[in-house]
């Protein structure tokens, strides 16, 4: 190479995201603003009208885009037929035998909502709003590595600093909807894999309702040398269980969503996995359609795998509430259907292998918010459950959800009988945390004031 002429340069990923909209560098790898002011706005007004189109946008995750995303990506994933009629009654068949059945075994009245029957795609659209809430604390996350990453990009190439600045809005309007991508494909995966309305262990809807998906309760029983209609009574009693216990205990609920809220809001996004997802949809051109796919690409490697203390503590708090739930749920089921459901010690087995393994709900879970729950001691709280309902009877039992400081701890799951003699003793010391959801809990409620209540 002749000496008179430059070695040349690798171009940085802001420049190949300028050459999008016709915009190169001069012979020295600069800028010259003055002649580049117009092509800049009308490059910020085509993106911006690309990505208002798809509903996202601003500095927060857009749900209006995340809801798209995660109803295409349900009907990506197979048949997903709206309940038949004569589907819609025969589950509210179901459902009032399994009340009818529950009377007997438990202290908590029905619900006063009707049974649903629920395709995936409605399992979406009544639970969208509890993961506004959940995961909507993630945009402060994502605005802190945003900024990160813009204060590095003019570092590294200072030439483009005033560049990088003005195209900073439609930086964070692209990671947002990367972000939301990703999070609309983590609800999508729960949708083709909960059988019920809270599956999860704690509630998704404003109200209590005992809904079912008989798309994925088909697809759970095949295999199972049970009758479909023996497993649809099963999970009905299940989520009936659970929803009874939410009505009437107005603390609960709140609780254990305050400790998903509190547990999200510390999330931090990975920087060098956002960096480069960031790098690559620069370098091959920003559409919606390629923010989709990005935010499919980098499904649980956005968030940083370390947690912090206190969100391993409320992790813990989490798994232990959820564990205690649904060994209440275990007993109360166990206890309905032991002269009446042969199938059902079978079944029980079925639900506690599936809660055992990794599997959709656990991944998805990890996609949306980093959240592996994993409520190891199921079995032991349905123990202890079954423990105080010996000693003490039922409605003894379930006198226990009547205050916070009354339920079981990790250490009393060690002791059920120890538990079923002497209960819990509450500690009379308050610490941070517990007033940080104490505050939650209390907010919620005022939220709701104004609105009908539930039943309880």
């Amino acid at each position: 190479m002749p000496e008179d002429q430059p070695e040349p340069r690798e171009p940085n990923p802001m420049e190949e995201f300028l050459r999008q909209f016709g915009i190169t560098p001069g012979a020295d790898g600069t800028f010259d603003m003055n002649q580049l002011l117009g092509p800049l706005q009308q490059a910020m007004a085509q993106f911006s009208r690309q990505m208002a189109a798809a509903g996202a946008g601003g500095d927060g995750l857009n749900w209006t885009f995340i809801k798209d995303i995660a109803r295409k990506a349900v009907a990506a994933a197979g048949p997903d037929p709206s309940p038949a009629a004569s589907e819609t009654v025969a589950i509210r068949d179901i459902v009032g035998l399994a009340d009818l059945w529950l009377d007997q075994q438990m202290a908590f009245g029905r619900t006063t909502a009707p049974a649903a029957t629920w395709s995936r795609a409605e399992w979406v659209e009544h639970t969208m709003g509890t993961w506004e809430q959940l995961a909507g604390s993630v945009s402060s996350s994502l605005a802190a590595a945003i900024g990160a990453l813009m204060h590095r990009g003019a570092e590294q190439a200072p030439e483009a600093a005033g560049m990088t600045a003005m195209f900073e809005p439609m930086m964070r309007m692209a990671a947002t909807g990367m972000l939301s991508a990703q999070v609309g494909q983590g609800i999508a995966q729960l949708a083709t894999d909960v059988l019920s309305g809270s599956d999860l262990g704690f509630p998704l809807t404003d109200k209590p309702v005992t809904a079912l998906l008989p798309t994925n309760i088909a697809r759970f029983a095949d295999g199972l040398d049970v009758p479909m209609a023996d497993v649809r009574l099963y999970l009905a009693l299940r989520e009936a269980a659970r929803q009874r216990l939410f009505a009437h205990v107005p603390w609960l609920g709140p609780q254990m969503l305050a400790l998903i809220e509190h547990y999200a809001r510390d999330l931090t996004i990975d920087g060098d996995a956002f960096e480069d997802a960031m790098e690559a949809q620069l370098s091959g051109g920003l559409t919606p359609e390629r923010l989709e796919e990005f935010g499919q690409q980098m499904a649980g490697r956005l968030f940083r795998p370390a947690l912090t203390a206190e969100q391993q503590e409320v992790l813990g708090r989490l798994e232990t509430l959820v564990a205690i739930v649904e060994g209440w749920v275990d007993d109360v089921v166990a206890q309905t259907t032991a002269n009446l459901l042969p199938s059902a010690d079978a079944l029980l087995e079925t639900v506690r292998r599936r809660r055992a393994s990794a599997g959709p709900s656990e991944v998805a879970l990890k996609t949306l918010l980093n959240l592996e729950l994993r409520p190891r001691r199921v079995r032991d709280a349905a123990n202890l459950w079954a423990a105080v309902r010996s000693a003490k009877g039922i409605e003894e039992r379930d006198a226990v959800w009547a205050h916070p400081d009354l339920v079981p701890t990790g250490a009393d799951l060690d002791d059920p009988l120890g538990f079923a003699e002497h209960g819990h003793v509450a500690h009379t010391e308050i610490d941070d945390l517990d007033a940080q959801l104490a505050q939650l809990i209390a907010e919620e409620r005022g939220r709701e004031e104004g609105q009908p209540g539930t039943d309880g």
